[in-house]
């Protein structure tokens, strides 16, 4: 058990389906959203945008901007991350006919064009997604990360002073992690972040967290959480494997059962529960200070 740690809000997510009203859109909400979690007791927000028109997850540059310089420009210096994951979208044509790819949904570019929003912003830390994985049990989408463009995204985030947060989902993408690491295209102390629960990925029961955890790298700085009904859970549970916490909307709309959410009151959900454990929760500077993060530019 580790006696403090940080929390990460993940504010909007990139889902197309929208199960809440309260889920942040335009740029101002997704920052408003952000600052109110910092407020609440969130050391790190994690950024993904939206398509005011469409609500669907974007990678315009534009709305990435405005949503930064909102949160620099307030009251609240929360840590900074942005997604990377936009950019690696295939939808298959069907099972017996894959390509061409369907162009719904189908969002595929270069790995230097999936970081383009981080070399401009600068964000303290950016995500990079460990492997490729079926998303969706009825679909025909698959989310891309080849070994090759995530060596590619390493490289070029680590070149620009960015610290990537690495996203787990399963056992084998812990592979990939030590390959990166091994290859030296990740910063030391290795951030990382086990995604549990979601489909075809690791599931969230604690059996396979622990296998996870155990083969972590010397050294790592990690996070655990799950999404749907077990996120509260995790956050108790998290501390007790080492981890740090992880909330948001992009994970998660509940409250409570029928209790829809905003962000703020999961972030203040989960310091009441660190709290009541006696697990202290961490500032944004003690975060910056602990993963050893370069100055935003």
């Amino acid at each position: 058990m580790i006696s403090e740690v940080f929390i990460t809000c993940a504010v909007t997510g990139s889902a197309g389906t929208l199960r809440s009203p309260l889920v942040p859109i335009t740029p101002e909400e997704i920052a408003s959203s952000a600052i109110k979690a910092a407020r609440a007791g969130a050391a790190m927000v994690h950024i993904h945008v939206r398509d005011p028109e469409t609500k669907r997850g974007s990678r315009d540059i534009a709305l990435y901007r405005e949503v930064v310089e909102r949160i620099r420009n307030s009251d609240v210096n929360p840590v900074i991350n942005l997604t990377s994951g936009m950019g690696g979208d295939l939808v298959l044509g069907g099972a017996n006919a894959p390509l061409p790819p369907n162009p719904t949904g189908t969002d595929m570019v270069g790995a230097l064009e999936r970081l383009v929003h981080v070399e401009e912003l600068h964000p303290e830390i950016c995500t990079l997604d460990c492997g490729t994985m079926n998303w969706g049990a009825d679909s025909n989408y698959v989310f891309v990360n080849s070994a090759a463009t995530l060596r590619a995204m390493a490289a070029r985030v680590k070149e620009l002073g960015v610290r990537a947060e690495l996203e787990v989902f399963d056992a084998g993408q812990l592979v990939m992690v030590n390959d990166l690491i091994g290859q030296g295209l990740i910063d030391d102390p290795p951030l990382i972040q086990l995604c549990m629960g979601i489909r075809y990925g690791a599931p969230d029961d604690l059996t396979t967290l622990m296998a996870l955890v155990h083969r972590l790298p010397p050294r790592a700085i990690f996070s655990a959480f799950s999404i749907g009904r077990m996120q509260l859970p995790y956050v108790a549970l998290a501390p007790l494997v080492g981890a740090n916490v992880r909330v948001g909307l992009e994970d998660n709309v509940y409250l409570s059962r029928g209790r829809l959410a905003t962000n703020a009151d999961l972030v203040q959900r989960a310091v009441e529960i660190l709290e009541r454990i006696d697990v202290r929760v961490m500032s944004p500077d003690e975060v910056r200070t602990k993963l050893a993060l370069a100055v935003p530019a």
